[in-house]
């Protein structure tokens, strides 16, 4: 069998705002594939040995001064290439062809017409009308040598085009989006029948090469890893529990802002049930005492990211000074943003996923899931064995209920939230809508109202419930919830929740407003 990082194609990123996408696609097909940025050395780009390499979209023009080019030693790697959009453009330019302004943008749905119909065209049939997602300004007017045109469009005269005998292929669309129903077929044509490649990229085969990775790297040496409980932070602890056993400690800060009954989950969950090293820090009344009169949201954070690596230092320091390992969670999206092209004049920012953690406390970092995206996270987790209530929990912010409590935290308060957030989670989860929801979460805010409650006058807090839907947490759009779902909270809120007597639903979309209310 092959290695699964043999098998790889590498993308690389002219500032889209797709290039990600085309990384999920090609992994949705099994194929292993990175994105570096188009100003990589060759020598890097020549390096990683890639069976296939796939020019992105970008906003710029090829004729523009200082738009991102690549060496045309690329096109003598032997390699088959796929432009897609500017990298179509990019391609023809940089081979001899002429791209022009278009008179008229290509923007949104538009029809090619196929003409030839073999390599990454191969089953679609000649002249039918094949919709695709367009989003482009200057046109190809003139190929380069031995190519041809493969499809045109009304408003693009090369539409897609391929060379002759090279595996070289542009497309004028976005084959990765939604909007280009075969895109999926025209990327598969790519991978399989021009690259020749496998689809040998599973969750269960990078299981098998992580452990051999991970024992390789770590050796005799001892690994901490901080637990929150959440996806990636699970997903990690078991992962090296698998490949390195009693040589991982797992140490759990609670900081008193979790969920009802989270820290008594996690604790069960991974030192009774997985049998894990975990070292429980219950550290609510530190946390509660630093956060004592504090009202804004950006001191709150401080103070916690603060506490936290404190405690987490001073837990590490408790085990001894032989630790050369610290464990993090951080996710392919990340590593992406801190390297993706971004033009010249951009400032790149760097990723670290427990803030300030690697850099004080002298140890060598391991990231074990840094390859991937979200969904092939929880694949993993889901492959080892991790229990569907951390699988797909639902995200939440290190900070915790303390940016849903606006104002002041005070015991009182957070006792009150915990029981509501409580019950809008559970008649969630009772309805069947918890994994058709992104997030769902209560706020208590820092309002009274008048109410009556069994003929007496009651002057008590406002609950207001926020439920989103998302794809990443970059946009957000609020959840359409039934409304006897919505009616059964409120109910349920108002009746046991005692310090509640109204509830409201919030429903703003991201943008304007964001997730979490601070």
């Amino acid at each position: 069998m092959h290695d699964i990082h043999e098998q790889k194609v590498l993308i690389l990123d002219f500032g889209s705002q797709y290039t990600q996408l085309i990384a999920r696609r090609i992994r949705e097909s099994r194929v292993y594939c990175e994105i570096h940025p188009c100003n990589a050395p060759f020598e890097k780009i020549r390096d990683f040995g890639a069976k296939g390499i796939i020019l992105s979209g970008g906003p710029a023009s090829v004729h523009a001064e200082g738009s991102p080019l690549i060496s045309t030693e690329v096109f003598n790697l032997g390699v088959p290439v796929l432009g897609i959009c500017y990298g179509m453009q990019l391609m023809a330019h940089l081979l001899g062809g002429k791209v022009l302004p278009g008179t008229e943008r290509e923007y949104g749905l538009a029809h090619i017409k196929i003409t030839r119909n073999d390599g990454i065209l191969a089953g679609f049939e000649k002249d039918s009308p094949v919709p695709v997602w367009m989003s482009h300004g200057d046109r190809l007017e003139k190929l380069p040598e031995g190519f041809s045109t493969m499809a045109t469009s009304e408003n693009s005269p090369v539409a897609v085009m391929g060379h002759a005998t090279k595996p070289f292929f542009g497309v004028q669309f976005h084959p990765e989006v939604v909007h280009t129903p075969r895109g999926r077929q025209i990327l598969d044509n790519f991978l399989f029948d021009v690259c020749k490649l496998e689809p040998i990229w599973t969750m269960g085969s990078f299981i098998q090469s992580s452990i051999e990775d991970i024992q390789k790297k770590v050796g005799d040496e001892r690994v901490i890893c901080a637990l929150s409980g959440g996806v990636d932070s699970s997903v990690v602890a078991l992962l090296l529990h698998k490949a390195i056993g009693d040589k991982l400690t797992c140490i759990f800060v609670d900081n008193g802002v979790l969920r009802k009954g989270e820290a008594e989950n996690v604790v069960r969950t991974f030192r009774d049930h997985y049998h894990l090293n975990l070292i429980h820090v219950d550290a609510t009344d530190l946390f509660l005492e630093k956060l004592s009169g504090v009202t804004d949201p950006e001191t709150k954070r401080k103070i916690i990211g603060n506490e936290f690596i404190y405690l987490f230092e001073r837990e590490a320091k408790k085990l001894g000074d032989d630790i050369t390992y610290l464990a993090q969670g951080t996710l392919y999206p990340d590593v992406i943003e801190s390297v993706s092209f971004k033009g010249p004049s951009a400032t790149i920012k760097s990723h670290h996923n427990v803030g300030g953690l690697p850099e004080r406390m002298n140890m060598k970092l391991i990231e074990p899931l840094r390859e991937l995206f979200k969904d092939e996270v929880r694949e993993v987790g889901r492959e080892l064995g991790l229990v569907e209530e951390i699988l797909e929990r639902h995200p939440f912010p290190g900070p915790g209920l303390a940016i849903r409590i606006i104002g002041e935290i005070t015991r009182e308060r957070l006792h009150v939230l915990k029981e509501a957030d409580a019950i809008v989670r559970e008649e969630i989860t009772l309805g069947g809508l918890h994994n058709a929801v992104w997030q769902v979460f209560c706020v208590l805010l820092p309002v009274k109202s008048v109410g009556v409650m069994g003929d007496e006058r009651t002057y008590e807090n406002v609950a207001a419930v926020r439920s989103v839907n998302s794809l990443d947490g970059m946009t957000a759009d609020w959840s359409k919830l039934p409304y006897d779902v919505l009616g059964r909270i409120s109910n349920r809120i108002i009746n046991e929740v005692r310090g509640i007597n109204r509830v409201v639903y919030d429903i703003s979309s991201k943008p304007p407003a964001t997730i979490e209310w601070e």
